[in-house]
């Protein structure tokens, strides 16, 4: 378990260099999920850190879909599935 605030950064790392897979948790609120994969977001880092240490397997889970701002909304799932798969490919990984 890596916890998503930066000063565990190098918590998260020292984790994801022994596992064999790892559990990205996406968050899906209005603005929380645009925070993480902004270029200097931590969805974006966490997941180039993952690759570049080795994890070759990533399972993605879309949390919070019934906040407010989302309500169980299948569009915004499918939106956070198309940016997050964009991403996960540039990084190197193949999204099923």
């Amino acid at each position: 378990d890596a916890p998503g605030h930066r000063d565990f950064i190098k918590n998260m790392i020292t984790g994801t260099s022994q596992a064999d897979v790892a559990l990205l948790m996406i968050a899906s609120p209005q603005g929380e999920f645009e925070a993480g994969i902004a270029k200097e977001g931590q969805t974006r880092e966490h997941a180039l850190l993952a690759f570049t240490l080795g994890v070759k397997q990533m399972i993605v889970c879309v949390n919070k879909m019934d906040d407010k701002t989302v309500n169980w909304s299948k569009d915004r799932f499918e939106e956070i599935k198309k940016e997050i798969s964009d991403y996960l490919k540039k990084v190197g990984y193949n999204p099923g």
